[in-house]
């Protein structure tokens, strides 16, 4: 799973990302809420920890705005701010849980794991289509009931694909979920990915298959292991 880690301080934040990764996450790192507001229109993340003395502004007024156009992403505050009545202030904003500086990490990913438990579409672990199930905290497939393997950047495709299943997924949010800021994509990547991925269903006896809306990105859905092309 993705998560956005927004602080400012890079020394902090460089411990955070090491950490997050050995306990099975993917993080990206930020430090303003310019920064913050561009990536949560481009990359689906699975929670949000969040600094709230940014240099571009109050984390609290970022936290407020997400609420307010109803995106119900889970936040933990994390933040130097101590007292009860910042602890309130941060709740009645949004945030889904508030830890203070200094802290244990291992408090950090127990915190986090519990918001990702919590009752949602969104952040289900177990997806299910067809006769294809997919654990998206393992990053196991199975088909039939039968384990199969899936290289990593196809198991984000696929983790993607099923949480919108019967929905398309535009092109540029798999790039943008493969690649999250990490650097150039080319070309035909996607293309690419989802490619390798068919096979893979494919191969497997998949009863489901995606299909390419031309112009708008991918749907994956439970008709059978043709894949095809809409116009």
């Amino acid at each position: 799973m993705r998560v956005l880690v927004v602080e400012d301080n890079s020394e902090l934040a460089g411990l955070l990302a090491s950490g997050l990764r050995q306990a099975g996450y993917e993080a990206d790192i930020l430090g303003s809420i310019a920064e913050t507001e561009l990536a949560l229109k481009t990359v689906d993340y699975a929670a949000l920890i969040l600094d709230l003395g940014l240099p571009d502004g109050d984390g609290v007024d970022l936290l407020k705005a997400l609420r307010m156009s109803h995106i119900a992403l889970p936040v933990l505050v994390l933040t130097a701010r101590s007292g009860v009545e910042d602890k309130v202030k941060g709740f009645k904003s949004g945030a889904d849980d508030y830890l203070t500086k200094p802290f244990a990490f291992h408090e950090l990913v127990a915190r986090l794991e519990a918001l990702l438990r919590r009752p949602g579409e969104r952040h289900r672990r177990a997806l299910k289509l067809g006769n294809v199930e997919y654990n998206a905290e393992t990053r196991e497939l199975a088909v039939a009931g039968e384990n199969r393997g899936i290289a990593g950047r196809e198991s984000v495709v696929l983790e993607l694909l099923l949480r919108r299943a019967g929905s398309v997924v535009p092109k540029q949010l798999i790039e943008d979920e493969i690649y999250a800021l990490a650097g150039a994509v080319g070309s035909n990547a996607v293309e690419v990915y989802v490619h390798r991925l068919r096979k893979t269903l494919a191969d497997a006896g998949a009863d489901v298959s995606i299909k390419t809306v031309r112009g708008l990105g991918y749907l994956i859905g439970a008709w059978g292991n043709r894949s095809q092309v809409l116009r």
